[in-house]
C-alpha cells in the first residue's frame, strides 16, 4: 500500500508512480490513538498527544475526532526520525515539530497602525476647542477641584498599589499551585512508567518460559534430566558450547542453537510427535523434521568418537574388584544384542529379513559392547531382526577390536568360540545341559559368575532405552533406509548418538 505524508508541503511517499517501493529510508507513522482502557492518566496523556499532533499538522480536514487511518506523518518531521514514547511528554519528538509548513513568521499588518494614528490626530484637534469654551466655568471651580484632586489621586494610587499587590500574590499562588500539580503529575507518571516496565519484564520472563528460550531450564537440574536425559545443566551447556562453534551458519535459522539442540533432545528423550514439537517451538512440522535430522547427523559426526575401545592398560587399571575376583584382569568387554521395533516393510525380501522370531515383530538388531566399568565401547550398525547374534558379531567389525588373552562375556546365543579363539582370545558363555539332566558343579559355578557379571550389559541397554524413548517406539521405514551418499541409516545415527549421550552420564555399574 502506498503511504504518503499528510504534512503541508511534504512530498514523502513510500512508492514511486510505477508502484515500486522507494528505499529512501523514510518511515511513516500514523496518528496516536486515544487509549481508554489503561487508567485516567494514560487517557489524559494520549488525548493531549493526539491534540498536539493535530495542532502540529494544521490541516482543515484533520480534527481530533476525524482522522483517517491512512493519514501518516513521515520521519522527516522528527528530530530522531521517529516519535518518542507516549509517556515522555517532554521529549522533542513527542509530537512532530520539524518542517511543518507553517512555522514562518507572518508579516506585520500596517493597516491597524494607520487607523490608530488617525484617531489620535482627530482627538488632539478637537481638544483645544472644548478647552476654550469651558474656561470660564472651570475657572471658579479650579481651586476646589485642585484641593480635592490631590487626596483623590493619592487614594487612587494607594488603591491601585493594593490591587496590584493582591494580583501579584494571587498570580504567585496560582503559579505555585500549577507547579505543584505538575510535580504531582510527574511523580504519578514516573510511578506508572516504572510499574509498566516491571510488568513488561515479568511478562517477558513468563513468555520466555513458554517459548522454549535459552532460559527455559534456569538452574533446575531435574528439568534438564527430564527433557534431555543428561544429569545436570552443566553437562548440557558443556555439550552446547562444544557443538555451537562446529555448527553451520545460523543466521538464517528460525531457531537458535539452544532451541535446535533442545528440540532434538525432546524428540529423542520423550519421543514427542513432530506436530507437537511444532506447536511448542512455534515452527512448522517441516522445520522440526529438518532440524531433527540436521542436529542428529551433526551429533553423530562429532560425538561418535566418545564411543571408544580403551586400551588394555586402561582396562586393567579401572577393572572392578568383582571382575578381578572372578576372571582376573582379562575381561575386555561384555556383549549382547538388542532390537528396535520398525514398521512393516512393503518389500517381501526385506520383510523376511527383518522379522524377529524372538520379538515376533519386524525389528532392527544392534550389537552393543560395554567395558567392565559400564561405559559403552562398541555399537554396530543395524541388522535385520532375523540375523543371528553370531553373524552380527563376526561381520560387524567387533572381532577386530580383540587382543590375544582377552575374555569376552556373552549370552548363550553367541556361538563364537571358534571365531574368538582364532584371535587367541576367549569367550565365556553360560553353560547349558546339552542333553544332560543337570549341570556339573563346576559348570554351575562358572555359569553363576558369568551370569552375575553379564547382567551389567542388560542394565546398560535398559538404561539407554529408558533415557531415550524413541528407541522403544516403532521406527518408520524412512529411518531405516540408507542416508543419501552414506552407507548408514538414520536409525543407526540415532542409536549411536543415544549411546554417546549415555556415556556422558554416570554408569549403572
Amino acid at each position: 500500500m502506498v503511504r504518503s505524508c499528510c504534512v503541508i508541503g511534504c512530498n514523502s511517499k513510500s512508492h514511486d508512480r510505477t508502484g515500486h517501493k522507494l528505499n529512501s529510508g523514510v518511515r511513516f507513522f500514523s496518528f496516536p490513538c486515544l487509549k481508554k482502557g489503561h487508567g485516567q492518566l494514560v487517557v489524559d496523556v494520549t488525548k493531549r498527544r493526539r491534540m498536539a499532533w493535530v495542532g502540529a499538522v494544521r490541516r482543515k480536514n484533520i480534527t481530533f475526532g476525524n482522522i483517517s487511518p491512512f493519514m501518516y506523518v513521515c520521519s522527516r518531521h522528527f528530530h530522531k526520525g521517529h516519535p518518542a514514547y507516549e509517556m515522555m511528554e517532554t521529549d522533542p519528538d513527542w509530537a512532530p515539530s520539524l518542517h511543518l509548513g507553517h512555522t514562518e513568521i507572518s508579516h506585520t499588518n500596517t493597516t491597524r497602525s494607520a487607523r490608530r494614528s488617525k484617531r489620535e490626530q482627530r482627538k488632539n484637534t478637537l481638544q483645544p476647542e472644548t478647552q476654550a469654551t469651558g474656561d470660564g466655568e472651570r475657572h471658579t471651580e479650579e481651586t476646589h477641584e485642585a484641593d480635592e484632586d490631590v487626596p483623590y489621586a493619592e487614594e487612587t494610587q494607594a488603591t491601585g498599589d493594593g490591587e496590584r499587590h493582591t494580583e501579584e500574590e494571587t498570580h504567585n499562588t496560582q503559579g505555585m499551585a500549577v507547579t505543584q500539580t505538575e510535580c504531582n503529575l510527574c511523580v504519578h507518571r514516573g510511578a506508572e512508567v516504572n510499574r509498566l516496565l516491571e510488568e513488561n519484564r515479568q511478562l517477558r520472563r513468563e513468555l520466555d518460559e513458554h517459548r522454549m528460550s535459552d532460559s527455559f531450564f534456569g538452574d533446575n537440574d531435574d528439568k534438564v534430566k527430564y527433557y534431555t536425559g543428561l544429569p545436570n545443566m552443566g553437562t548440557f551447556m558443556a555439550l552446547l558450547s562444544f557443538l555451537v562453534p562446529l555448527m553451520s551458519d545460523q543466521k538464517r535459522k528460525v531457531l537458535s542453537p539452544f532451541q535446535m539442540l533442545l528440540l532434538t533432545f525432546m524428540r529423542l528423550r520423550l519421543d514427542l510427535p513432530a506436530q507437537h514439537l511444532a506447536h511448542l517451538f512455534r515452527v512448522s512440522p517441516k522445520t522440526v523434521y529438518r532440524t531433527f535430522q540436521e542436529i542428529v547427523s551433526f551429533m553423530y559426526a562429532n560425538l561418535s568418537r566418545s564411543i571408544i575401545w580403551p586400551d588394555r592398560d586402561t582396562l586393567q587399571k579401572i577393572m572392578p574388584h568383582q571382575f578381578v575376583e572372578s576372571f582376573g584382569r582379562r575381561v575386555a568387554v561384555i556383549i549382547d544384542c538388542f532390537e528396535i521395533f520398525t514398521e512393516k516393510p512393503s518389500n517381501l525380501k526385506a520383510r523376511a529379513q527383518m522379522f524377529s522370531s524372538y520379538k515376533h515383530n519386524h525389528t532392527m538388531k544392534y550389537l552393543i559392547g560395554i567395558t567392565p566399568k559400564g561405559s559403552i565401547c562398541f555399537i554396530s550398525k543395524g541388522w535385520g531382526g532375523r540375523t543371528s547374534d553370531k553373524h552380527i558379531t563376526e561381520n560387524s567389525g567387533f572381532l577386530e577390536k580383540l587382543l590375544p588373552g582377552d575374555i569376552v562375556l556373552a549370552d548363550r546365543g553367541f556361538d563364537i568360540k571358534e571365531s574368538v579363539g582364532m584371535l587367541c582370545a576367549e569367550v565365556k558363555l553360560p553353560a547349558f545341559t546339552k542333553g544332560y539332566c543337570q549341570l556339573a558343579a563346576r559348570d554351575v559355578e562358572e555359569t553363576r559368575k558369568v551370569a552375575h557379571l553379564r547382567i551389567h550389559v542388560e542394565r546398560v541397554i535398559g538404561n539407554i532405552c529408558q533415557k531415550y524413548n524413541i528407541l522403544t517406539g516403532t521406527i518408520p521405514i524412512n529411518m531405516i533406509l540408507p542416508c543419501e551418499g552414506e552407507d548408514i541409516t538414520f536409525l543407526d545415527k540415532i542409536v549411536t548418538v543415544c549411546c554417546a549421550l549415555t556415556n556422558q552420564c554416570p554408569t549403572v555399574v
